[in-house]
């Protein structure tokens, strides 16, 4: 199976600025370990590194704020067959990062591309989960609900996760806590995740392989620039007959 033509984005969606330590991108190397094998390549962008303006339109700076890094954030998600959302878990719910990546994602939705289809048609979306709370599914149904209400291909089994007991403890990856050393990494050895995380790895890649190859779906039915033309091949309302 050769997955090589594939790109693949990790957007890192932890409250913390480099070079802090993120658990949620300790997680993120477990699957780009397996696109290193497959000769994919991948880029890691961690959203609060930059200068991202909160709102739903491309470009804020034209919507008064002074300066947004969006618009070349955006270019390197255009770029990859394959976005990946990596959220740590605060109260239950998935980072205040990653809400204002799915709201800017959105604000570039109404795009559509050469077929007439939205923007992200042929794109294939997953996204991977840490915390020492409950809440994995939780914040997976979220985030994968809002990238195909989007336009992105979600696959079987398209996210993943880990979680520690329930307060204060070791997160993903740590090697020590409370002054004592832990071996191996805490999570490293969870045979729940590591499944997870590589079965969503290989879908996303099988379903973005398959999506490239047939270049996307058939603009026949779902084509916004001709709906918007009047070519509405089978709409069929009584009332407008």
């Amino acid at each position: 199976m050769d997955f090589s033509k594939l790109k693949v984005l990790y957007i890192n969606c932890t409250l913390k600025k480099s070079p802090d330590k993120s658990h949620t991108e300790t997680l993120m190397k477990v699957s780009q370990n397996i696109l290193t094998k497959e000769n994919v390549s991948f880029d890691t962008i961690r959203l609060i590194d930059f200068e991202v303006a909160v709102g739903v339109y491309p470009d804020m700076t034209e919507h008064g704020w002074k300066k947004d890094e969006w618009p070349t954030i955006y270019k390197k998600v255009m770029e990859a067959d394959v976005l990946i959302v990596g959220t740590p878990i605060w109260l239950g719910e998935k980072s205040s990062e990653a809400q204002k990546l799915i709201e800017r994602l959105y604000a570039m939705s109404s795009k559509t591309n050469e077929k007439g289809q939205y923007i992200y048609y042929g794109k294939v979306g997953g996204c991977m989960v840490t915390g020492n709370e409950d809440g994995i599914k939780h914040c997976a149904k979220g985030i994968l609900y809002a990238l195909q209400h989007i336009g992105y291909s979600i696959p079987p089994q398209a996210d993943c996760g880990w979680i520690g007991e329930v307060g204060p403890g070791p997160s993903y990856g740590d090697t020590e806590w409370d002054g004592k050393s832990i071996d191996p990494p805490v999570g490293f050895d969870s045979e729940f995740t590591n499944r997870n995380t590589t079965f969503m790895t290989y879908n996303l890649l099988h379903l973005a392989k398959l999506l490239k190859e047939n270049k996307g779906y058939s603009n026949y039915g779902n084509s916004r620039d001709a709906w918007d033309s009047g070519t509405h091949w089978s709409f069929e309302n009584p009332e407008y007959r």
